[in-house]
């Protein structure tokens, strides 16, 4: 790719169809130029009532004020599933400490009593910890979530079109039961959390289909778009979200859609960064399998990222199980030690 990037795209979710219900092709070609060129984009227009992302991020801060003991009630390491309260400096990305505390969450449901031997990511379907102390947070996270898997599933059934499939081509995928996975997120700067330096999160790719992610205004988000040694600063745009595309569809579509590196840089001394990624995603036992690209799209796939350290898996649920287990060590010691070197 030759042309320089200094941005990202920004698109408005709310032109995507015509009144007859049917998708507006330039809003598909737009965002097809922005999956396959940059793999990140920002989206306006996607149906969130006013007010209600700040709502969810003046919560989040709330939360995260509260004193440390009640928060680590939700200690994440008493969680097979992975879910609750990871304390700061505790998630690894890529062999170093991240400078964040978050509160990991998904679909509420009943652990499996049962996993087949060769399985075990379906023992990351359970229960979610939330605060007894303070309810709301659950509340506005929940509410949240309910409107971004419309998001999502919009965005896949736009997405699919624009690769030439129909609009429901991974709906199975993800009946009945997507596991889906939401983050409250807390980045802190000035080195209280020494061994993470300005890393907030290292560079990384994600697991799923479909990130959206609603950040604050303070910035520090940076991607890295396929064939660009530069990295691009994503700049906070005021309710809108940030997306960028996954690897199972990085798979699915041998690379004509690529799970971008990005990048999270720690706030300065004395500010906080809030943010809330949710991670669209299939059934934990849905396995992707290769999408019939059109020709002209398949002359321009570019093939499936090759890291030895982070080999992409077509099965959904071993893929992110593999992620969890490296990012949060202690939980993995504790509920997977036969998966753990």
């Amino acid at each position: 790719m030759s042309t320089v990037l200094t941005s990202v795209p920004v698109l408005d979710m709310s032109s995507a169809r015509h009144t007859d219900g049917s998708f507006n092709e330039d809003f598909i070609e737009a965002l097809r130029d922005a999956a396959h060129n940059v793999g990140f984009f920002q989206i306006t227009g996607y149906g969130a009532a006013p007010g209600t992302s700040q709502k969810l991020l003046d919560t989040i801060a709330e939360f995260f004020a509260r004193p440390v003991e009640e928060k680590l009630e939700l200690d994440n390491r008493s969680s097979a599933q992975f879910r609750g309260y990871t304390r700061l400096g505790a998630e690894i990305t890529r062999g170093r400490a991240d400078s964040r505390e978050q509160i990991d969450f998904g679909p509420e449901l009943e652990p499996l009593s049962e996993v087949p031997a060769g399985k075990p990511y379906l023992n990351l379907q359970g229960p979610n910890q939330w605060p007894v102390a303070f309810p709301q947070l659950e509340t506005v996270a929940m509410e949240w979530s309910e409107l971004m898997q419309k998001v999502g599933a919009e965005l896949l059934a736009a997405l699919s079109v624009g690769l030439g499939l129909p609009e429901d081509y991974f709906a199975q995928a993800f009946t009945p039961n997507p596991a889906w996975m939401g983050k409250l997120v807390h980045y802190v700067g000035g080195g209280i959390v020494p061994a993470a330096g300005n890393q907030g999160v290292g560079a990384h790719a994600d697991y799923g289909f479909i990130t959206l992610l609603l950040q604050d205004s303070v910035g520090g988000l940076e991607v890295q778009p396929y064939g660009h040694d530069e990295w691009i600063s994503v700049k906070p745009l005021d309710g809108a979200l940030v997306v960028n595309l996954g690897e199972m569809l990085e798979v699915a579509t041998n690379g004509y859609l690529m799970a971008t590196i990005h990048r999270v840089t720690a706030p300065p001394a004395g500010v906080d960064r809030y943010s809330v990624p949710f991670f669209y995603s299939p059934r934990l036992d849905s396995v992707i399998d290769a999408v019939p690209l059109q020709p002209q799209l398949a002359a321009q796939a570019r093939g499936v990222s090759d890291d030895p350290e982070n080999p992409m898996l077509a099965s959904y649920g071993a893929n992110v199980l593999k992620g969890w287990l490296r990012a949060h060590p202690q939980t993995a010691k504790a509920h997977y030690p036969n998966l753990v070197k």
